[in-house]
C-alpha cells in the first residue's frame, strides 16, 4: 500500500475513533463471508459500522485520536472493529450475538477483544456485560411503567370507591 493511502487510511481511522461513543474489537477468524455480510448490515441498520483495518494502522490512528490507553495486547491477529456512534451498546449487543451464536455451535472463533468507551479502554467482560444491558428502548419502556404504576394504582382505587358508593345507593 502506496504510503499516502496508508496517511489517508489512518487520518480516517483516527476520525471514526474521536467521533464513535463505542468501538468493539473483535478476532473475526472463522466467521464466513454470509456471517460477515450479515452483521455488516445489522451493524449499518443500528447506526453503526464495520470494519477490518491493519493493527499497526489503528494503532497509530488510537494515538492520532488522543487515546492514551495501550491496546497492543489486543491489537494482534485477525482484529475488526465496530465502531458505535449513535448508541454506544449497538454494535457491542451485535457482536456479542454473533459470537455467543458461534460458542453455542462449539466453534472457537469469533471472540471479542476488547473496546473502547468513550474514549477508554474496556476489557472483553466489559463490552459482553454492557451488551447484555437492555435496550435504550426497552429501558425507557421499564421507566414509564414504574412512572404509571402508582397513577394506575390510583385509578383503580378511585374507580373502586365510586363502585361502592354506586352499590350503596343503589342499596338504599
Amino acid at each position: 500500500m502506496a504510503t499516502q493511502a496508508k496517511i489517508e487510511q489512518v487520518a480516517e481511522l483516527a476520525e471514526k475513533i474521536r467521533k464513535a461513543q463505542s468501538v468493539v474489537l473483535v478476532d473475526y477468524q472463522g466467521i464466513t463471508v454470509n456471517e460477515e455480510t450479515e452483521l455488516r448490515k445489522k451493524v449499518r441498520e443500528a447506526g453503526a459500522e464495520y470494519l477490518v483495518a491493519k493493527n499497526r494502522l489503528f494503532k497509530i490512528a488510537l494515538k492520532e485520536a488522543g487515546v492514551e490507553d495501550s491496546f497492543d495486547d489486543l491489537l494482534e491477529g485477525t482484529t475488526a472493529f465496530a465502531f458505535g456512534y449513535a448508541d454506544p451498546v449497538a454494535p457491542a449487543k451485535l457482536v456479542f450475538d454473533l459470537a455467543k451464536d458461534k460458542a453455542k455451535a462449539k466453534k472457537d472463533v469469533f471472540k471479542i477483544k476488547g473496546g473502547l468507551l468513550t474514549g477508554k479502554r474496556v476489557e472483553a467482560t466489559e463490552v459482553e456485560a454492557l451488551a447484555k444491558l437492555p435496550s435504550r428502548d426497552q429501558l425507557l419502556s421499564m421507566l414509564l411503567n414504574s412512572m404509571l404504576g402508582p397513577i394506575r394504582k390510583l385509578a383503580y382505587a378511585t374507580v373502586a370507591i365510586a363502585d361502592k358508593k354506586e352499590a350503596e345507593s343503589a342499596a338504599e
